[in-house]
């Protein structure tokens, strides 16, 4: 029996109505789910919920909870942090929980937003353009926004904390063992135990062949255990079918690392319960 927060269904870049998540969530007898569409940033951005459809998604979800017994469902979005731009307290008050995430590092010379999980390519305009090939500033840069988001807009989760690490074809860039790169992991971590924030354990990279490690790393879970931050599962599900992908050998890799909860909403709030490899244990 599973959970999954962080899902993106046809208001933004998944596909499928909200009602088939919810009905692929009840027949695989899952305990709670949380809906996180990309909330809307900006007319250009092509994977975000439109700006006129954040009412309806609202709407229908609390129509489907008004008649859904058989599992809780919980409202949420998946919100940028961009400095003066968006962060989660533009939405928070109508949602149950938030996940925060940075898809955009600073901007290009003529404006543009650079997104870091997009395309090799745009990330190889944005480094040259932006940090003038500097990869070691634009990877610290990441990190710095992260910290940011969490001082001065801390959402209830701290979404795929490494995913930068997509573009770091072959290790192109660096390697995650050195020193400047895992000090960006350590100060980000201390800086998510002073605000109490729980980190996503994300299985997307796996399942998409994008990554061969989740979200993040295992040795920065690692970290996290030996700090006792508390953790979720999530898969960043774009098809209901994703709903628990790789979940049953993440659990695995997260007891052996040491972690005796994962943090679920369930009754309403936060909570730790324990699991194993076939999912919570109630």
């Amino acid at each position: 029996m599973w959970t999954n927060f962080h899902m993106h269904s046809k208001y933004c870049d998944g596909k499928g109505e909200l009602s088939e998540y919810v009905r692929q969530a009840i027949e695989w007898k899952m305990l709670s789910i949380g809906f996180s569409s990309h909330a809307h940033i900006n007319t250009s951005c092509s994977w975000c919920m439109k700006a006129d459809q954040l009412e309806n998604y609202l709407n229908e979800l609390d129509a489907i909870k008004a008649v859904t017994t058989d599992i809780q469902i919980y409202k949420g979005l998946e919100v940028d942090f961009v400095p003066g731009i968006i962060s989660v307290h533009d939405f928070r008050q109508k949602l149950d929980y938030t996940i925060g995430s940075i898809h955009f590092v600073d901007t290009f010379p003529d404006g543009r937003p650079w997104e870091i999980d997009g395309s090799h390519t745009t990330f190889l305009e944005g480094l040259e353009k932006i940090f003038h090939g500097d990869s070691q500033a634009a990877f610290t840069r990441y990190f710095e926004l992260t910290r940011q988001m969490i001082d001065d807009a801390c959402p209830d989760v701290v979404g795929h904390l490494d995913k930068i690490k997509i573009q770091n074809i072959e290790n192109k860039f660096f390697h995650e063992d050195d020193a400047w790169y895992q000090e960006q992991l350590d100060l980000t971590i201390d800086r998510i135990a002073t605000r109490g924030a729980i980190v996503e354990v994300n299985s997307r990279g796996l399942y998409q062949g994008k990554s061969s490690t989740p979200y993040p790393s295992p040795w920065v879970l690692e970290k996290i255990c030996k700090k006792n931050l508390p953790v979720t599962l999530s898969s960043d599900a774009h098809h209901p079918s994703d709903l628990t992908n790789r979940f049953p050998e993440l659990a695995k890799q997260l007891l052996n690392i040491g972690f005796k909860n994962i943090s679920i909403l369930y009754d309403g709030s936060w909570t730790p319960f324990s699991f194993n490899t076939h999912g919570i244990i109630q």
